[in-house]
C-alpha cells in the first residue's frame, strides 16, 4: 500500500485544498450583493460543486490514464456533438448560447472539450514516439493537429465564447510546442496569428462594414472598452475601469476581509465568477494577490515534475497540455482584471464560483495525477 501512496502527489492535493479555502471565501465576500437574504447561497453550491470535483478527481486518479488513449476519439465526438447541440436547444444568457439549462444547475460543454481536445492530441503526437521532425515532417502532422482543434474553435466562437476559444488555441500551440514539431513550423503558425492580427486590424481600419459581419459588436465593445477603459468608463469600459479601481485602492495589503469598496458595493459586475481576482486584490492587496498568483505557480510546477517522471509520451502529452490549459486560464483571467488583456469571460481556476469550470478543471488534475499515481520507476530505466 506504501509503494502506490508515494506515487500520488499529495503537494499538489494539498495546493488544491489551499485553492478550496480560498474560493469559498472570495465567493462569500463577493456574493453577499446577489443574495442579501442567504448570503450564503454561492457557497453552499460551491462547496457541493468542490465535493463533486473531489469525487470526479478521485475516480480519475485511480483510473489507468492509458486507457484514455482508446477513448478519446469518441470523447471528442462527443464533445463536438454537444456543441452542435447547444447552438440549436442551448440556453441564451449574456449575449452567448453556451449552455445547457437543468433547473438548479448549468452545464456548458465548451468547457469538457477543452479536457477531450488535450486527449486528442495527446494521442496523435504519441505516434510520433518523440521524434525531432523536419519541416516537411512537420507539415502533415500540424496539418492534421490543426484540423481537429479549428472545429471546436470555431464552434464555439460563433456561441460566441472568446474566451474558451483562446484556450482551445493555447491548448494546441503548447502541444505543439512540446511534440517535437519543426521550430520553423512553430515560427511559420506564430507568424501566421500575426498576420490575421494584423489583417483584422486592416479590415477595422478600411473596411468597417465588413468587419463587423466577422467580429460581433459585443466583442469589438469589449476591445474598445479594453484599449480606451478611461473613455468608454461609462459603457464599454466601465467593468474593467471599477475593476482597475478596487484592485488599485488594496495597495498593499489591502481593506481586509468583506470590507471591499468596490466588489461590496455592487460597482463591479460578475464580481463572484469572472472577476473574483478583483475581490483579492481589493481586500488582500498585493500580498494576497502575490500569495495566490504563487499557488497557481506551485500547482504548475508540481505539474511539470509530474511529465518530467511520466514513464509514458502519452503521460507527459496529457500534462503538458493539462499545464496549457490550466495556466493560460489563470493568465487570461488575471490579466483581463488589470487590463493586460480583453475582457473574456474565462473563469479564475479553481477559485471562480461555477460548476463546468471547476469540473473540467478538477478532472484534468485528476487525469495528471493519475500519470503520476501509474508512473512506475524500474531500476534499469533510461532517464
Amino acid at each position: 500500500m506504501k509503494h502506490y501512496e508515494s506515487r500520488i502527489d499529495y503537494l499538489l492535493i494539498a495546493i488544491l485544498l489551499m485553492f478550496f479555502l480560498v474560493s469559498l471565501f472570495m465567493v462569500y465576500s463577493a456574493s453577499g450583493q446577489y443574495q442579501p437574504d442567504d448570503p450564503l447561497y454561492y457557497v453552499k453550491r460551491q462547496v457541493i460543486w468542490y465535493i463533486v470535483g473531489f469525487s470526479v478527481m478521485a475516480v480519475a486518479v485511480f483510473f489507468d490514464y492509458e486507457l484514455l488513449e482508446r477513448w478519446a476519439m469518441p470523447f471528442y465526438c462527443i464533445g463536438i456533438g454537444l456543441l452542435i447541440l447547444v447552438h440549436f436547444f442551448g440556453t441564451f444568457k449574456n449575449g452567448s448560447q453556451r449552455w445547457f439549462s437543468f433547473g438548479l444547475f448549468e452545464i456548458q460543454p465548451s468547457e469538457f472539450v477543452k479536457v477531450f481536445l488535450v486527449l486528442l492530441l495527446s494521442v496523435f503526437m504519441n505516434k510520433l514516439r518523440g521524434k525531432k521532425l523536419t519541416f516537411s515532417e512537420s507539415i502533415p502532422i500540424t496539418l492534421k493537429l490543426s484540423f481537429f482543434t479549428v472545429i471546436p474553435f470555431l464552434f464555439i466562437l460563433v456561441q460566441p465564447d472568446l474566451g474558451s476559444a483562446l484556450v482551445i488555441m493555447a491548448v494546441f500551440f503548447t502541444l505543439i510546442i512540446v511534440s517535437g514539431v519543426s521550430y520553423k513550423m512553430i515560427l511559420l503558425l506564430i507568424s501566421n496569428v500575426a498576420i490575421m492580427i494584423g489583417f483584422f486590424v486592416f479590415m477595422h481600419n478600411h473596411f468597417f462594414e465588413t468587419f463587423t459581419k466577422i467580429i460581433k459588436p459585443h466583442q469589438l465593445e469589449r476591445i474598445y472598452g479594453w484599449l480606451s477603459p478611461e473613455v468608454f468608463a461609462s459603457s464599454y469600459g466601465y467593468q474593467l475601469t471599477q475593476a482597475l479601481l478596487g484592485i488599485g485602492s488594496g495597495q498593499i495589503t489591502g481593506w481586509g476581509f468583506n470590507q471591499g469598496k468596490q466588489v461590496q458595493s455592487g460597482r463591479i459586475p460578475e464580481v463572484h465568477t469572472d472577476f473574483i481576482f478583483t475581490v483579492i486584490g481589493e481586500e488582500f492587496g498585493f500580498i494576497g494577490a502575490s500569495v495566490v498568483i504563487s499557488l497557481y505557480f506551485l500547482l504548475i510546477y508540481r505539474m511539470v515534475i509530474i511529465a518530467l517522471r511520466a514513464n509514458t509520451l502519452f503521460g507527459v502529452y496529457i500534462t503538458a497540455g493539462a499545464i496549457g490549459l490550466i495556466a493560460f486560464q489563470a493568465f487570461q483571467n488575471i490579466s483581463m482584471t488589470i487590463g493586460l488583456m480583453p475582457i473574456t469571460g474565462i473563469a479564475l481556476p479553481f477559485i471562480s464560483y461555477g460548476g463546468s469550470a471547476l469540473l473540467t478543471n478538477m478532472l484534468v488534475i485528476g487525469i495528471v495525477l493519475s500519470v503520476s499515481f501509474h508512473s512506475k520507476n524500474y531500476m534499469f530505466s533510461r532517464s
